[in-house]
């Protein structure tokens, strides 16, 4: 079941304009998920944050399929926040998948994880995510890398 949450909307940089803003959270930790949320939300960073808990469901929202096919309840993600250690489909196949796809290639994918073996950086990279960011264990760090990285991919970064 999807998730959303809303936060206050942002100005666009030098334009004086709003520019609604979306990401796609895609997390099974309940926990995790919660602090991603709750800081993206306190920095007032995206307008609306859709949380999937499993890889299939992450899928099915993106290609919007079974309940995820009216575009209007999955919009289109500015930026997708994915953990890689998913059930049903893991973290690397979802990536793939996307980035495989004509339509969804160019959203900027942030694999956000715990895990810090070389490996499955390689592997993330090899799946062309767009950056490898492990979560910080302490709190304040934490709050501190979702408003940096919030702000560079969704207000500086562009895509097509």
């Amino acid at each position: 079941m999807i998730k959303a949450k809303m936060a206050p909307a942002r100005d666009a940089p030098g334009t004086g304009r709003v520019k609604p803003l979306s990401i796609l959270l895609v997390e099974d930790n309940p926990a995790h998920a919660e602090l991603v949320q709750r800081s993206l939300e306190s920095h007032r960073i995206a307008n609306k944050i859709y949380h999937v808990a499993d890889g299939k469901a992450a899928l099915a929202y993106l290609f919007r399929q079974g309940v995820y096919a009216d575009a209007k309840r999955s919009p289109r993600p500015h930026m997708i926040l994915l953990d890689l250690r998913l059930p049903k489909i893991g973290g690397l196949e979802v990536l793939r998948q996307i980035k495989m796809s004509e339509t969804l290639k160019h959203i900027p994918v942030v694999v956000l994880t715990t895990s810090t073996t070389e490996q499955d950086m390689v592997k993330a990279y090899e799946c062309n995510a767009n950056a490898y960011v492990v979560k910080p264990l302490d709190f304040a760090e934490f709050k501190r890398l979702m408003d940096e990285m919030g702000y560079f991919w969704l207000q500086w970064n562009r895509t097509p």
